[in-house]
């Protein structure tokens, strides 16, 4: 489908259908497995900054990938429905980029339903603003920036161009752009579907959290990628978004082979087509 409206009204069969993504791929525990399992191996080899604080809760954390002469950074937000899985699970992503002379921040937050979305994107955005600041401690002063989220990490990541960074008295100088995979823009759909159970969402709610419905503030390009063997939906979702900041959102891109969790896979592999767009973001 290539129009911006979803094939059929958002009923809750066809919203489920769409949007559980742990559904549409049986096999997506094999995936979680080795995720963990080459995350482990990643926090063996890499050099690494575990649980830094960049808040007062439990999970106001980043773990921080320094690497000898970086050129940059990368900050990482992992996905999983706002109501699971953790920055750990996702360590591995840091080792091609570290090899390739990119320091790798990788961002924790609350989760549904302990806390909202509204509140999640809170987090990372104070997440993001002391990173700006406490980089100058391992190297990274005035080194570039780039984003990335997978899942309701491409979500969050959209987020952060949406905010007044000069009240949060950071250097938006820094950030050169975001990688947004499989990221959820307009989240209406999900009030019809098994997970809004966790993640609590309200009609009310949707113009402050849907980056569709916002302005963005942070005017540097942003790629949206999702999975060729994806549902609809998820496609379409990058479509809206495109449609929304013309201006800095690039056309979408389709990973061919890819479903919702091997598109990870795909932005951790240095022959693949978003970690190269990713790395020459940074110039």
């Amino acid at each position: 489908m290539s129009g911006l409206s979803p094939a059929e009204p958002y009923s809750a069969g066809f919203c489920e259908r769409e949007y559980n993504a742990r559904a549409t791929v049986p096999e997506h525990k094999d995936f979680l497995v080795r995720w963990a399992s080459r995350s482990a191996m990643a926090r063996e080899r890499l050099s690494c900054y575990p649980d830094l604080a960049y808040g007062t809760g439990e999970k106001h954390t980043v773990d921080l990938f320094p690497c000898t002469d970086s050129r940059g950074l990368l900050v990482f937000i992992h996905g999983g429905y706002w109501r699971s899985l953790d920055k750990s699970d996702f360590s591995f992503v840091a080792e091609p980029f570290v090899a390739h002379g990119i320091a790798v921040a990788a961002v924790n937050y609350s989760l549904c339903p302990a806390v909202t979305i509204a509140s999640i994107v809170d987090e990372c955005a104070k997440a993001f603003a002391w990173i700006d600041k406490a980089t100058d401690r391992f190297g990274l002063a005035d080194k570039p920036i780039v984003i990335a989220g997978h899942s309701a990490g491409g979500h969050l990541a959209a987020m952060l161009h949406t905010m007044d960074w000069d009240k949060r008295g950071v250097n938006v100088a820094r950030i050169k752009g975001t990688t947004a995979i499989s990221g959820l823009y307009d989240l209406e759909p999900l009030l019809n579907t098994s997970m809004n159970g966790d993640i609590r969402l309200e009609r009310t709610q949707l113009g402050q959290i849907s980056p569709i419905h916002l302005s963005a503030r942070l005017q540097k390009p942003l790629l949206p990628f999702s999975g060729s063997l994806e549902s609809s939906e998820f496609q379409r979702q990058s479509r809206l978004l495109h449609a929304a900041w013309p201006a800095l959102c690039r056309a979408p891109v389709n990973l061919p082979g890819c479903h919702h969790f091997s598109v990870v896979d795909h932005f951790a592999d240095p022959g693949g087509i978003a970690f190269r767009a990713t790395l020459a973001l940074f110039g």
